[in-house]
Parts: structure tokens; sequence; C-alpha cells
């Protein structure tokens, strides 16, 4: 993609097709430019550094995808890698990074990524907005792909306060049958919130960097003083997401060791009622055993007390009699000693 004041958005699949004889490359490198290249080959990195004299260690980060994000200065550009992220909640490759390139020359601007991103149509978009009421300068659209990378993880921020802020209301009043999957929640958070401080972390060292006067550097220059006050803007914005995303992973961390808690909170107490359970079915067992010797007696096949007066039930009451006298016995002996 390629883009200039005087020319507008023009798209080709190769750099060399932009030199025509219609509209020489020269040309259109004449005023302020900005050059994307998605997923660069190996010829045309080399072409495009031989063309704006890009260092070999730049082309050797992009080429080799450096994903630490960083800040180089060199005596006719000043390099930046930053990183956005998947946005797209059904790709399985969803919140895993994505590197930006861009190279800030003075003329113009070279931006490189090797994955579909909307960062690039969302600043064309805001040029197209824009582009009467500001001079659109390489530092201009530098400073717009930054603060469209920074934005993009506004929405993930509120989703996790919003997750966050139910999850610690909800571990501690759910019912039982309720907390299938708040294990899984508290989990599934906890995972964004790190991938959110893995990529935020070195973002506010990069901008603050950028921030820095061009007498620091025997280099080309930093971005004007006005870009600088905005980029001043984004690296309070990142430095309050986070503080924010470190204070979820803090709600979420005593959640997460609360339900653990009140999950073994809960084991106990079913333990617990088991263990009186099988107590007082041992307590039964333990009752009924004497009368199980008693009728063991008399149901044996041999001759037993009773057994001559055959006409008479007198024998078969006393001993249900017994029995049961012995059941009662038994029963208010134990509740006597509590045992029920």
């Amino acid at each position: 993609m390629f883009y200039s004041d005087s020319t507008g958005v023009m798209y080709s699949r190769s750099f060399h097709e932009f030199d025509t004889e219609d509209c020489s490359l020269p040309t259109l490198l004449e005023s302020h430019f900005w050059i994307d290249v998605y997923n660069p080959t190996d010829d045309e990195l080399k072409d495009l550094s031989k063309v704006f004299r890009i260092h070999p260690l730049t082309t050797e980060d992009i080429q080799g995808e450096e994903t630490r994000e960083k800040f180089e200065a060199f005596t006719n550009y000043y390099f930046i890698c930053y990183r956005t992220f998947d946005q797209d909640p059904n790709s399985p490759t969803y919140m895993e990074p994505i590197s930006i390139y861009n190279v800030i020359m003075k003329e113009g601007i070279l931006t490189f990524h090797f994955r579909p991103t909307p960062h690039i149509n969302n600043v064309l978009r805001r040029i197209r907005h824009l582009k009467n009421i500001i001079k659109v300068t390489p530092d201009w659209i530098n400073y717009a792909i930054i603060d469209d990378v920074t934005d993009a993880f506004g929405p993930l921020i509120q989703n996790i306060e919003f997750e966050a802020d139910s999850i610690d209301e909800l571990v501690l009043i759910l019912k039982e049958t309720e907390q299938a999957d708040m294990l899984r929640r508290i989990g599934y958070a906890r995972k964004v919130v790190m991938s959110l401080l893995r990529l935020l972390g070195p973002k506010a060292d990069v901008v603050k960097r950028l921030m820095k006067p061009s007498n620091d550097y025997n280099a080309f220059p930093n971005p004007v003083a006005d870009i600088r006050l905005y980029l001043g803007d984004i690296e309070d914005h990142i430095l309050t997401m986070i503080q924010s995303a470190n204070h979820y992973e803090k709600i979420l961390s005593r959640s997460h060791a609360n339900y653990l808690a009140q999950i073994n909170i809960e084991i106990t107490q079913t333990a617990n009622r088991t263990n009186d359970v099988m107590a007082k079915m041992t307590l039964l067992a333990s009752m009924i055993v004497p009368m199980n010797i008693i009728t063991g007696l008399w149901g044996m096949n041999v001759k037993v007390p009773g057994q001559d007066d055959q006409e008479s039930l007198n024998w078969f009451y006393a001993i249900v009699c017994f029995m049961s006298l012995l059941g009662i016995f038994l029963v208010w002996m134990a509740r006597k000693l509590r045992l029920i």
C-alpha cells in the first residue's frame, strides 16, 4: 500500500509496480509518503533497504520477525517495533501478538507486518477525516499507528473489569450446583490479564524513549514537540491500563484463592456428613448383630429349647419380645451417649 497527499492511496503486489511511465517512483517519493508492506519477502526487504538506506540490523529484525518491542535511532531514520494482537474472538489465534515494524524517515514512513491487522485501515480512515485539518507527516502517521494499537486494548480492559468484578461478587455466593464453570472463568480471565500485561509492559518504555529530545541521540531527530505531546497522552493511557490490569489480577488472584478455600470447605463438610452417615450405619449394624445371634441360635438345625412344645407359641412371643426390648434398650443407650 502506498499513500501520499498528492496521490492518495494506491495498492500494488510489489514495490516496483509503483514505478511506471505514467508515475515514476522518484516522483511518488517527492512528498511525504507512507508505504505499508504486508508479509514482505526477503528480496523485497533487500530492495527497500537499498532504496531507503535501511541499516542491515533493522532489516534483520524485520526479516526475523523480532518480537521484542523497542526503539532504535539511526542517522537517517528511527525504527520502532510495536506489538498489537489478533482481535478476532472467533480466530484460533485470538490474543496472539502481532508485531508492526515502523521505519520513520524525514520524507516518509515504512511499515511492515506479517499478519493482517485492522490498524492500517483505521489510520487511513483517520487520515481521510483529518487531512484538511492537520498536516500528515511521517511522525504523525507513526503516532496514529501507535495510538490505534494502544486504543485496541481499551475494550479488553473494560471486559476484564466487568468479568473480574462479576467473579469477585459471585465466587462466595453461588450455590454448589452453579459453580461448575467458575474455575474455568477465573482461569480464562487471568490468562487474558497476563496476556495484556505481557503486551502492555514494554510499550511505555518504547513511547518514553520516542519522546526524548533529539539531542539525546546522535541520529535522526525524534518527533516534533506537538507529536511528543500526543505521545505523552499515549504513555499515560498505557500506564493507566497497566495499573488497571495489575489491579484486576489481584482481584482475580484473591477470588481464585477464595474459590479454592470454599471448595475445600465444601469438601470437608461433605466428608463430615459422610462420616456421620457411616457412623450411624455402623451403630445400626451393631444393634442388629445381637439380634442376629438370637435368631441364629434358634434357627439352627439342632435341638433348641421350646422345640418339643410345637403347639404353643410362647417361645416365639418371648423371643420377639426380648429382641424388641433389646432393640429399644440399645437405641436408648445410643441416644444417652449421643451417638444418634
